[in-house]
Protein backbone atom coordinates (compact mmCIF):
# COMPACT_ATOMS: atom_id res chain seq x y z
CA UNK A 1 0.00 0.00 0.00
CA UNK A 2 1.74 3.53 -0.68
CA UNK A 3 1.40 6.30 1.21
CA UNK A 4 -1.31 7.91 -0.82
CA UNK A 5 -3.90 4.84 -0.66
CA UNK A 6 -2.89 4.63 3.64
CA UNK A 7 -3.71 8.38 3.55
CA UNK A 8 -7.29 7.72 2.03
CA UNK A 9 -10.35 6.24 3.97
CA UNK A 10 -13.21 4.44 1.61
CA UNK A 11 -16.38 6.09 0.92
CA UNK A 12 -20.01 4.83 0.32
CA UNK A 13 -19.54 2.46 -2.90
CA UNK A 14 -16.13 2.44 -3.06
CA UNK A 15 -14.84 5.48 -3.96
CA UNK A 16 -12.08 7.26 -1.89
CA UNK A 17 -11.81 10.33 -0.51
CA UNK A 18 -8.40 12.17 1.28
CA UNK A 19 -8.70 11.60 4.97
CA UNK A 20 -6.51 14.64 5.74
CA UNK A 21 -9.55 17.00 5.64
CA UNK A 22 -9.67 19.91 8.03
CA UNK A 23 -10.52 18.82 11.62
CA UNK A 24 -11.99 22.37 12.73
CA UNK A 25 -15.69 22.95 12.68
CA UNK A 26 -17.42 22.17 9.80
CA UNK A 27 -19.87 23.83 7.12
CA UNK A 28 -22.56 22.08 8.67
CA UNK A 29 -21.77 22.68 11.96
CA UNK A 30 -24.54 25.06 13.75
CA UNK A 31 -27.05 22.64 11.59
CA UNK A 32 -26.11 19.52 13.31
CA UNK A 33 -29.04 18.48 15.34
CA UNK A 34 -31.49 19.53 12.14
CA UNK A 35 -28.97 17.35 10.27
CA UNK A 36 -29.11 14.06 12.56
CA UNK A 37 -32.93 14.54 12.94
CA UNK A 38 -33.29 14.61 9.15
CA UNK A 39 -31.34 11.56 8.92
CA UNK A 40 -32.91 9.53 11.55
CA UNK A 41 -36.12 9.96 9.37
CA UNK A 42 -34.64 9.08 6.56
CA UNK A 43 -33.20 5.86 8.04
CA UNK A 44 -36.78 5.10 9.59
CA UNK A 45 -37.87 5.75 5.55
CA UNK A 46 -35.15 3.02 4.88
CA UNK A 47 -36.30 0.64 7.84
CA UNK A 48 -40.30 1.21 6.18
CA UNK A 49 -38.88 -0.08 3.00
CA UNK A 50 -37.28 -3.30 4.63
CA UNK A 51 -40.42 -3.76 6.58
CA UNK A 52 -42.73 -3.56 3.38
CA UNK A 53 -40.40 -5.80 1.46
CA UNK A 54 -40.26 -8.03 4.26
CA UNK A 55 -44.82 -7.49 4.39
CA UNK A 56 -44.58 -8.53 0.65
CA UNK A 57 -45.82 -5.31 -0.32
CA UNK A 58 -47.01 -4.09 -4.08
CA UNK A 59 -43.93 -3.39 -5.90
CA UNK A 60 -44.92 -0.54 -7.18
CA UNK A 61 -45.51 0.98 -3.64
CA UNK A 62 -42.03 -0.13 -2.70
CA UNK A 63 -40.65 1.75 -5.74
CA UNK A 64 -42.86 4.78 -4.60
CA UNK A 65 -40.86 4.88 -1.33
CA UNK A 66 -37.87 4.39 -2.79
CA UNK A 67 -38.56 7.40 -4.75
CA UNK A 68 -39.34 9.47 -1.86
CA UNK A 69 -35.99 8.18 0.26
CA UNK A 70 -33.77 8.90 -2.63
CA UNK A 71 -35.33 12.31 -2.63
CA UNK A 72 -34.55 12.98 0.81
CA UNK A 73 -31.23 11.79 0.41
CA UNK A 74 -30.40 13.67 -2.27
CA UNK A 75 -32.17 17.10 -0.57
CA UNK A 76 -29.88 16.17 2.33
CA UNK A 77 -27.18 16.24 0.36
CA UNK A 78 -28.11 19.54 -2.10
CA UNK A 79 -27.96 21.20 1.46
CA UNK A 80 -24.76 19.77 3.09
CA UNK A 81 -23.00 20.80 -0.16
CA UNK A 82 -24.47 24.13 0.44
CA UNK A 83 -22.88 24.98 3.47
CA UNK A 84 -19.65 23.40 2.00
CA UNK A 85 -19.43 25.95 -0.63
CA UNK A 86 -20.61 28.87 2.26
CA UNK A 87 -18.48 27.74 5.10
CA UNK A 88 -15.74 25.80 3.47
CA UNK A 89 -14.56 26.81 0.07
CA UNK A 90 -15.97 30.73 1.02
CA UNK A 91 -13.02 30.79 4.02
CA UNK A 92 -10.57 29.34 1.38
CA UNK A 93 -11.16 31.93 -0.84
CA UNK A 94 -11.03 34.47 1.72
CA UNK A 95 -7.50 33.70 3.05
CA UNK A 96 -6.29 32.30 -0.18
CA UNK A 97 -5.75 29.43 1.15
CA UNK A 98 -6.31 25.93 -0.57
CA UNK A 99 -8.74 27.44 -2.66
CA UNK A 100 -8.02 25.65 -5.98
CA UNK A 101 -8.14 22.35 -3.77
CA UNK A 102 -11.33 23.27 -1.92
CA UNK A 103 -13.06 24.27 -5.91
CA UNK A 104 -11.52 21.03 -6.93
CA UNK A 105 -13.32 18.99 -4.14
CA UNK A 106 -16.79 20.71 -4.73
CA UNK A 107 -16.51 19.97 -8.61
CA UNK A 108 -15.97 16.19 -7.71
CA UNK A 109 -18.63 16.06 -4.84
CA UNK A 110 -21.15 17.68 -7.47
CA UNK A 111 -20.38 15.59 -10.42
CA UNK A 112 -20.98 12.58 -7.72
CA UNK A 113 -24.06 13.84 -6.85
CA UNK A 114 -24.99 14.12 -10.92
CA UNK A 115 -24.53 10.49 -11.07
CA UNK A 116 -26.89 9.30 -8.76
Amino acid sequence: MTTTEADQVPEAVGAVVPADHDHGVHGYHKQKDEHLKRLRRIEGQIRGLQRMVDEDVYCIDILTQVSASTKALQSFALQLLEEHLRHCVADAAATGEGIDAKVEEATKAIARMLRT
